[in-house]
């Protein structure tokens, strides 16, 4: 593989994973959350799309539409019935909360659809295999540069939201204070209601993506979970583009990986976040004795 293809492939790969990650930091940048059922609430959008497209002979794109609207509604109800009784306990509880959501989702998802493999590659045609061809070693799938663009699409449009309307304003004084936002006005509860909705609607389209461009089973949150984790640690946490940048750097390391030998594609990933994990945690670890060195007049 060229260098420039391999680029080229962790880079689309790396709009995958900041899709999918993009929910989980807009979340946690709002409610400081880090919800443990992410990647099966991801896997439970791919069950809907597909299962509204065969039962209802429609294109699995079109299906999308209805599961986002789906999705915003259970991200509402997640809020409103789990998560906002659980924030009253501490940060733990939501962890905990978030973490039997996530085994009822996989079990439910067993429970209704079995343990067999499934994919939307069938239902979207030669998109899966269709690619523009660059250079005679090097191409471009259609599917994967879909993906990027939409991971960008998303990323400039929640930015842009969170920038220049009222309710993105709200959203970040609610963030950054909730008690004052309370003070002026503001109904911390339903912001976040509305900041819940948007971030597992967002997680509907990645469900989709997964289930288009790889096979899903009701097992394959978890997996999901870590890859969105690790691109936002390495991007940036509560950073929406800096998502799309740890994005690339898992993807570009992975693709490395790959190519080194076939069996380090996922463990190249999580060398480089854990290398990004040391490396900041040393930094803060040198100002905070850079800070203490020069309170006690050293």
């Amino acid at each position: 593989m060229s260098l420039v293809n391999l680029i080229a492939q962790g880079v689309l790969l790396g709009g995958y994973y900041a899709l999918i990650a993009c929910g989980l930091s807009l979340m946690f940048g709002v409610m400081r959350i880090v919800n443990l059922a992410h990647g099966d609430l991801a896997v439970l959008a791919a069950f809907l799309v597909l299962t509204i497209s065969t039962t209802f002979d429609v294109s699995p794109f079109l299906a999308l539409v209805v599961t986002v609207l789906i999705m915003a509604a259970v991200g509402w109800a997640l809020q409103r019935f789990i998560l906002e009784r659980s924030l009253r306990s501490g940060l733990l509880v939501p962890l905990l909360a978030t973490f039997g959501l996530s085994i009822a989702l996989e079990n439910m998802l067993f429970e209704a659809f079995g343990a067999d493999t499934r994919s939307l590659g069938d239902l979207i045609g030669d998109l899966v295999f269709d690619s523009v061809e660059v250079t005679s070693a090097f191409s471009l799938s259609y599917l994967a540069m879909l993906i990027f663009g939409l991971a960008v699409a998303l990323l400039g449009a929640l930015s842009l939201f969170l920038k220049r309307t009222s309710l993105g304003r709200a959203i970040r004084a609610t963030a950054e204070d909730p008690d004052t936002a309370e003070l002026v006005g503001i109904n911390a509860r339903a912001v976040y209601g509305v900041a819940a909705a948007i971030s597992v609607a967002t997680v509907a389209v990645a469900g989709a993506m997964l289930a288009m461009r790889a096979t899903f089973d009701p097992y394959s949150g978890p997996m999901q979970l870590i890859f969105a984790f690790e691109a936002i640690v390495i991007g940036g946490i509560g950073s929406l583009w800096g998502t799309l940048v740890g994005g690339v750097v898992l993807g570009l390391a992975q693709s490395v990986g790959a190519t080194l030998n076939p069996k380090w594609f996922l463990l190249a990933g999580h060398l480089t976040f854990f290398a990004v994990l040391a490396g900041r945690l040393a930094r803060d670890w040198g100002r905070a004795r850079g800070g203490l060195r020069a309170a006690l007049g050293f």
